[in-house]
């Protein structure tokens, strides 16, 4: 099936011909889906926490934030082209802008873009005033020098460095929110703030290029030592494509075809952060300062709990680590424990104790995550569960659709009954309760992947994706969810998001 040349090929992407193979027989096959439970609900497998116990735990993070290493991990490497999606079709089709209402808005509320001043300057220059070319309406002038490599280039930026909002001072991208948001939760040890961003490599020298004319300021403004560092999705984690035959799908040269595997890719990348508690957020999930105070509290909220449980968590292993004399009266708790604070559900009946005790290190000893989970108000984005793992436990995973079978009636039922989804809102802890950096890779389900249709250069071809980021690539974590409001989530996922009051300028 491979030639010479392919193995080549092959060994510089930094894989190999087993794990090729192992990739097509999955083509052929498909993924097995997710079996679900139930879905997790308020008070089953969703913790709904009251104020003083909230004030409880962001007090908890702030007492012992500044003694720590804590990390921002923010996935950035997705291009603003998506955003852009309708201002391309009018561009590109023979198509009036009143038969499409999104050109219509985004017209008539040009102004409160934060690009807005930007662009009219960019237009001035060849000439242009933006009024004008409204007023005879130009649209296609307009929307030309915003997305074309002629003017602005939008559309072939990354979402972290397009303008988002606006303030008295200027305005600031994605990127420079982070840094805001990351100076008030995510200050440690000597007042630092890390952050890491993920990115493509064609956008790793602008993303650079940004933090160095920015950074400065806002250390200035929050007395913080900022310390960025960058990261692309690594090549060895690409994926072969194939034909609709199944066959490995090849370029008009003959060499295989291979597509980067998804965000499930960047649990390498996470895997390389040192730091006692991460924070991961999507680039484009944030929000002007006026409303910054209620999602860094929950933040914190999230914080606190993982700590709570972490400390629990670290005092049990030491106490089965030790022996017999200093577990044998904490067993219930312990059990409790698992069972109630971890939802982790064990059917198996144990032959002895040692069994069991070698089961509850082997549950407690692993990476922890807290997620938040906003009310499904019909927003996208994979939905909280309690699901059975190949070991036979119950445990909860986030599940995307793809997981689920839809030809199952039951499992169907059960995904449409889920009262809340994951708006990529973790803190995590990495290392175990001797200070060791777990292994993230080890804890990775790989039957969790999925298949879908692409095409190149007008050929269909099949594409295979890795265990999503906070699905299948976290399925062996420790996990808890955690209610936050919906205030919380703010995702811009076309340009016209822009424009709802949560990204607008206070009143």
């Amino acid at each position: 099936m491979f030639t010479t040349k392919d193995k080549i090929q092959i060994a510089q992407h930094g894989s190999d011909v087993a794990l090729i193979k192992t990739q097509l027989e999955y083509f052929k096959k498909g993924f097995p889906f997710i079996h679900l439970i139930r879905p997790a609900t308020p008070g089953d497998g969703i913790q709904v926490l009251d104020e003083k116990t909230k004030a409880r735990l962001v007090e908890k993070y702030e007492t012992k934030s500044e003694n720590l290493n804590i990390s921002k991990f923010v996935p950035a490497s997705g291009a603003a082209s998506r955003m852009f999606k309708d201002l391309f079709t009018f561009l590109e089709d023979d198509v009036k802008p009143e038969d499409m209402p999104s050109i219509k808005v985004f017209i008539e509320r040009i102004q409160d873009f934060a690009f807005y001043n930007t662009l009219a300057e960019s237009l001035s220059k060849k000439g242009l005033n933006i009024e004008e070319l409204i007023r005879d309406k130009q649209y296609k002038k307009i929307i030309g020098e915003l997305l074309e490599e002629t003017g602005l280039s939008y559309g072939s930026l990354p979402k972290g460095l397009i303008e988002f909002h606006s303030y008295p001072d200027g305005t600031r991208t994605p990127l420079e929110e982070h840094l805001t948001e990351g100076a008030l939760i995510a200050r440690g040890k000597n007042n630092e703030v890390r952050l890491h961003f993920t990115v493509s490599p064609d956008h790793m020298e602008k993303f650079k290029q940004h933090v160095k004319e920015v950074k400065l300021k806002y250390e200035t403004r929050y007395d913080v030592d900022y310390i960025i560092d960058f990261s692309i999705q690594k090549p060895h984690t690409d994926t072969i494509a194939v034909d609709p035959e199944n066959q490995p799908f090849r370029e008009t040269t003959g060499s295989l075809l291979f597509r980067p595997a998804g965000h499930g890719a960047l649990i390498e990348n996470l895997n390389e952060i040192d730091a006692e508690i991460i924070f991961i957020k999507n680039i484009d999930n944030v929000v002007p300062d006026h409303l910054k105070e209620n999602t860094t509290f929950y933040k914190m909220v999230l914080a606190g709990k993982l700590i709570e449980l972490n400390d629990a968590i670290d005092q049990y292993l030491r106490l089965l680590e030790a022996g017999e004399k200093t577990y044998e009266d904490k067993l219930p708790e312990i059990r409790e424990f698992i069972q109630k604070e971890l939802c982790i559900g064990h059917p198996q009946k144990f032959e002895n104790q040692k069994e069991e005790i070698d089961f509850l290190i082997q549950k407690l000893n692993r990476p922890l995550r807290i997620c938040g989970m906003v009310k499904n108000e019909g927003e996208p984005g994979g939905g909280p569960f309690y699901a059975l793992n190949p070991d036979q436990t119950i445990s909860l995973q986030i599940a995307e659709s793809a997981q689920i079978d839809p030809s199952d009636p039951k499992q169907k039922a059960i995904a449409e009954s889920a009262t809340h989804f994951n708006p990529v809102d973790l803190v995590c802890r990495v290392k175990d309760y001797k200070g060791n950096k777990f292994q993230l890779p080890d804890f990775i389900d790989p039957q969790t992947g999925f298949i879908s249709g692409k095409s190149k250069d007008g050929r269909e071809l099949k594409a295979m994706e890795l265990p999503g980021l906070w699905n299948g690539a976290m399925s062996d974590w420790n996990t808890v969810f955690v209610e936050v409001p919906v205030s919380t989530f703010n995702p811009v996922k076309t340009v016209n998001d822009l424009l709802r009051p949560q990204h607008q300028a206070a009143q």
